[in-house]
Formats: C-alpha cells, structure tokens, sequence
C-alpha cells in the first residue's frame, strides 16, 4: 500500500493551530519514517514542542524550566519612548527608566540593564578589567546551568584568571598576594556560589575586607536579593532567606559593582543588572559588547513595572513574593477547597540556583501513585512532583486561579 502524498496527510488533521508548512513537515517526516499511520500524534507531539503556559505545582518558585520567575506584563501594541527623551525631543537611553529605579532600589549610583546576568559579569570584566589580571577564589570558580562556567566567563572577557585561595579556604592575604606578584590587576572578581554550599572547614573573604584594595571589585551576587531588610514585605525579611547577601548593602560593604539577575530573587524578566558606582557603570554602557547584550523595550518595560512595586513596597503585586510569602494556613484551605487527593504539607523550595538547601513550609495535595504523564496531558499542562510513587502538588507555586483546573483534572485520575 502506497503512502498518501504529503500535501494530503498535511490537510488531514484539521482540529490543529499549527501553519499548514509546519503541517507539511509533520508528514514529510512521517512519510520518511514509514509511520504516516500516526500523523495525528506527531501532529500532537509538535504542538506540544511549541512554548506554552503550564501550572507550576513542583513547589519549585524559580523553575528554571518553567522560566524562573513567574511575572505577567501586558501592554498594547505600539510605540513606546525607549530611546527617546520626551522633554528634549532627543534621543534619550533605554537605561534611563528601568535601570535608574533598580539602582535606587538597591542603593547604587547607577545600574545598566542587559540580557541576562552572565553577560552582566562578561560585560562588567571586558570593561572594568580589561585585558588585565582578575584574581578569584578557587572555591567560587563555579558552574552555573547549562555548563557555563566562571573561568569560561572571564576568558570570553579577555581578561586573565589568577586562581588564589583554595577550594575551601580563601583569605584576604591571597588576595593581596596576588595583587603583589602580578602587576596587572585590573580588578577583583567575588563570585556569590548561589547553586551551591560548601560546609566544614571553610573561609571566604568578605566583601568588606576587599574595600580599601587600590582596584576596583565586582560581587557577582546572581540571585538579585535588592535589601537584606526586604522593606517591600509586610512581615520583612523571610527566615528561609538565611544570610543571603543583598545589593544594597554588599554595596555599602564596599563593592564597585555588583551583578544579578531579573528573574529570580529580584522577581522579573529574564535580565542581568550591573549595579554601582556610576563612573563603572558609565563604562560598561559604553563598551561595545553593551549593543550585543543590550535587552528590548519587552524585557525594560517588565522590570520597570517591577521597579515601581519595589519602591513602593508592593511585593504582594511581584508574583514571586506573593507566592513566597503565603502562609501554611491559606495553602491548607485552598487545597481542602479542592476536595480531591489528600492534604498534606510539603516543603517547597527558591529554585533557580538560589537558595540550593533552603526550603520554605508549604501545602498541597498528595495523590496515590505516579500521575505526572498524565498531569502534564492536561491543557494546560500540569507539572507536579513525584516522590516514592505518590504525587505531590505543591500549591505555593500554584496561582489561585489554577484551582479549579487541577480540580478538574485530578478528579478524573482519582
């Protein structure tokens, strides 16, 4: 039996938003594969390829898979004043609106936003640094997700790696026997291990002890924690935060410049912000890497809106800290609400290389069995978690509208 020609398999699934020419390609490979029988499915299969919504329960706030921090941001097609200056009629920066707040928030003289806060710390070395010497600690030399590591980060910078310290032990006598035997320090790179702990016998060198060095020092702090305070929370600082270092006060302690990301701590886009004295930050947005790593009016106007809703203490308004700061007591009712499964309470987690051993007290429901293939069938998907054959849906990281759907569709599994 002779297959059907591509044009019509492609037009035999109707019930399908994807474009007739990716329709095409669907067949053509299912022709080619001998398996035209099931275009439905692959059909199916590419659809759920594409980028979509999905509920969070993992218990996870900053899923890396799931896009980190969850933030909704709505705006009408048009213009926006990106780079212009409205006053003068001029060309004004991008860097004018979200990167002025975000410093004010975190108590910097100036900040610049890029991409993401691996290319805050590449472009911080190429234009601080330079071609020079950068000494780090060997116990920070890390790897953060998807192999990127610090030492390959330096490199693409083009400045030169001077390990110091070892894995556990670093001391402010290395630092400054660095600085002595190469005569081309440029900078001093501190790199905050945020996906990682090291416990025992350990030492580390504080950011105020680097203050009074003759070069400037960069605190690659990653998770964006704006105020150890966290003024913008009702009940301030959570405990599961720890000692988890701050912009504003590694500032204070004597950075340069510091360097974080948007989407996790800080609660926004996907985003890198290089954050400090204002003299640094004017040369970093003057480097030419600034035009490779410099985000769209998208990605500016989201982390605007978050901005605001820091300096003006709205954190319930930043889903991330809406979330975070739920308490065992609302997770319980809202799962009791649901009526389906078992309530039970669960430990949910910061995620994305935050925070790798902190958990916060959380609830959900818990089902017998292993039901995440069928969870993640659901439309929207829902991704859960499964321990010891019994699913786990963490409600911390579950909007409240979602309710209602994981009702539905865990009724028809129990």
């Amino acid at each position: 039996m002779h297959p059907p020609s591509v044009d019509k398999l492609a037009r035999s699934v109707t019930n399908t938003d994807l474009p007739h020419p990716v329709l095409v390609d669907v067949a053509r490979e299912a022709i080619a594969d001998g398996d035209h029988e099931n275009f439905r499915s692959r059909v199916v299969a590419a659809e759920r390829r594409l980028l979509d919504r999905v509920v969070n329960a993992t218990g996870v706030l900053l899923h890396t898979n799931l896009g980190r921090a969850p933030l909704a941001h709505h705006q009408s097609a048009g213009y926006s004043s990106l780079e212009l200056d409205l006053e003068s009629g001029r060309r004004g920066s991008r860097q004018s609106s979200a990167a002025t707040l975000l410093a004010r928030a975190g108590g910097a003289e100036a900040a610049v936003v890029v991409n993401n806060c691996a290319a805050a710390v590449t472009l911080s070395l190429a234009a601080i640094a330079g071609s020079g010497s950068v000494p780090v600690s060997r116990g920070e030399l890390v790897e953060i997700g998807g192999g990127f590591r610090v030492p390959d980060v330096i490199a693409q910078s083009r400045a030169k790696l001077v390990e110091i310290g070892t894995t556990n032990r670093t001391r402010i006598q290395d630092v400054r026997r660095a600085l002595d035997e190469h005569d081309d320090v440029t900078a001093v790179l501190k790199v905050h291990p945020s996906n990682y702990r090291m416990e025992g016998f350990t030492e580390s060198v504080e950011v105020r002890e680097l203050a009074d060095l003759d070069v400037p020092i960069l605190v690659d702090l990653g998770s964006g924690l704006l105020d150890e305070a966290c003024p913008w929370l009702d009940n301030g600082r959570p405990n599961w935060l720890g000692d988890e270092p701050a912009v504003r006060q590694t500032l204070e302690q004597g950075a340069d410049l510091v360097m974080f990301s948007g989407d996790k701590l800080l609660g926004g886009p996907q985003a890198g912000i290089i954050a400090g004295r204002a003299d640094l930050v004017a040369k970093c947005a003057k480097h030419p890497l600034m035009r490779a790593f410099r985000p769209g009016s998208l990605v500016i106007s989201a982390l605007q809106s978050v901005a605001l809703a820091y300096l003006d203490r709205r954190g319930s308004d930043i889903p991330f800290w809406y979330m975070a700061s739920l308490t065992i007591s609302e997770l319980k009712d809202r799962a009791a609400a649901i009526g389906v499964g078992e309530v039970a309470e669960m430990d949910a987690a910061p995620g994305g290389g935050s925070l790798p051993t902190a958990t916060i007290p959380s609830a959900g429901l818990v089902l017998g069995g292993d039901h995440s293939a069928a969870l993640r069938a659901a439309n929207p998907p829902i991704i859960a978690r499964v321990n010891e054959d019994r699913t786990h849906l963490d409600l911390r990281t579950v909007s409240p509208d979602d309710d209602a759907h994981i009702k539905d569709v865990v009724a028809h599994l129990c």
